[in-house]
């Protein structure tokens, strides 16, 4: 059983700085996971052309994708809370998305407000300027599913970029995790380093590789955490980097799922490039 999780900086490349769908199902399909988180996904956005990035990766992966807004509105322009609901609008909307190709029991959605004031974030370049922005709130979303190796809760999230703020997000997404069955696994970037999710919330690492920025990667934004009895061990992990986003692909492979742990499993711990 592959799970993924994969922050798509709203389907654009580095490159060209193009939003290219045949280029977001091709990175897509190329993970072959059977669950997939997703972060930085548009709905209804100009900048994407208007497309559901969510059903993209779906029809890519031969799954059912949910998608969570965040925010409805323009990023860094005007927007407002998503509220419940917000997900089956027809207005422009920005956040996250889960894709499964496992049968699905039951979705929940998690709302995590955003920080109470502006926070100070450097801007890359010679001038070292520093700007003071807004922070957005955020949303976990999360999947009971029937697996393999048995019912197992997949959720994935986009956490602030406010120190200490991320943090308390974290313990509240692992708290109402702990409401649906377990065992369970939080995919998702969570804007804290290394091993800080672990020594925030107790759950297990299940792949320690940086995954930022996506050619020289030096830091992991990018986690796969699990947590509960009946987890499966980890048969190979993977950081991807894909023809779209400035995040490279985290890939854990679960031993017992299917033939791929068997299969791919050596291929999967070759150094990803």
């Amino acid at each position: 059983m592959r799970l993924a999780t994969f922050n798509v900086l709203h389907g654009r490349s580095l490159t060209d700085g193009l939003v290219d769908l045949p280029r977001l199902r091709e990175a897509v399909s190329g993970l072959d996971a059977d669950v997939l988180g997703l972060q930085e996904v548009d709905r209804g956005q100009p900048r994407s052309a208007g497309h559901d990035l969510v059903a993209e990766a779906a029809a890519a992966m031969g799954g059912q994708g949910r998608f969570a807004p965040a925010i409805v509105g323009t990023p860094g322009e005007r927007w407002r809370p998503a509220r419940d609901g917000d997900d089956r609008g027809d207005e422009p909307a920005y956040g996250i998305g889960l894709v499964s190709r496992l049968p699905v029991r039951r979705w929940a959605v998690t709302r995590l407000p955003s920080a109470p004031v502006r926070s100070p974030v450097p801007v890359p370049g010679p001038t070292r300027r520093v700007i003071w922005l807004r922070d957005e709130p955020r949303v976990l979303l999360a999947a009971v599913l029937d697996t393999p190796a048995g019912p197992l809760t997949v959720a994935t999230t986009h956490l602030s970029f406010v120190p200490g703020w991320n943090g308390l997000q974290l313990r509240r997404a692992a708290r109402a995790l702990r409401q649906l069955p377990g065992p369970w696994v939080l995919l998702g970037d969570l804007n804290l380093p290394g091993p800080l999710p672990r020594w925030l919330i107790g759950w297990r690492t299940l792949a320690a590789l940086p995954t930022y920025p996506v050619d020289e990667p030096r830091v992991q934004l990018d986690h796969i955490l699990g947590h509960g009895d009946g987890l499966p061990p980890v048969a190979a992990t993977r950081a991807l980097p894909t023809p779209l986003s400035d995040h490279r692909a985290l890939v854990v492979d679960l031993a017992g799922g299917d033939s791929r742990a068997e299969d791919g499993g050596a291929a999967a711990r070759e150094p990803a490039g």
